[in-house]
């Protein structure tokens, strides 16, 4: 047991703040006296969780909504056609390390749109498969409209759904041009 060669002094004790609803639920924690008390309200990780709430509930887009520049839209779509366009890499390397990017055409029953797969994502788009496409943003590519999930986004594959794709309105055909306006 080793002892203090310099005398300690504590600092004054202070009365301790009044205990909220949450913590007189709990079992009472004896105060430490070496700490001086607190001059705000202990919050407890029970409490956090507690006045927490919950995750919010996904908005789902349509196709039709999906205009230049806006992200984190939440989709269900079908899969109507997917093509591999790329496949970097060495031939005698490992498979994993080749990056693939695939284009997909999907839609709903309001109109279509290119949709860019990456790497995992290109397995889970096969045709007439459909897809629940997470915090998806739209990239601008030559001029047209192409729908991706990058990392922050997700790709799930759900069950098959009951409408028909609307394949005569493609917003990736639409061109659209940067205009800048000058105020006088």
């Amino acid at each position: 047991m080793s002892r203090c060669r310099i005398p300690c002094q504590l600092p004054p004790s202070r009365p301790l703040p009044p205990a909220s609803a949450a913590a007189s639920r709990r079992s009472t924690i004896a105060a430490n006296p070496l700490l001086p008390a607190l001059p705000y309200p202990r919050i407890f990780v029970g409490e956090m969780a507690e006045s927490k709430s919950g995750l919010r509930k996904p908005v789902f887009t349509k196709v039709d909504q999906l205009r230049p520049g806006t992200s984190g839209h939440t989709l269900t779509v079908k899969v109507v056609d997917s093509k591999i366009i790329r496949q970097k890499g060495r031939a005698d390397g490992p498979q994993s390390r080749q990056p693939r990017i695939a284009e997909c055409l999907v839609g709903d029953e309001t109109g279509m749109i290119v949709f860019t797969a990456r790497n995992d994502q290109v397995e889970l788009m096969k045709a007439d498969a459909t897809v629940v496409l997470r915090n998806a943003k739209i990239d601008m590519y030559r001029g047209s409209m192409r729908l991706a999930v990058d990392k922050w986004g997700r790709v799930e594959v759900t069950d098959p759904a009951d409408f028909t794709v609307k394949e005569d309105n493609n917003l990736s055909l639409i061109e659209y041009e940067l205009v800048s306006v000058v105020e006088e």
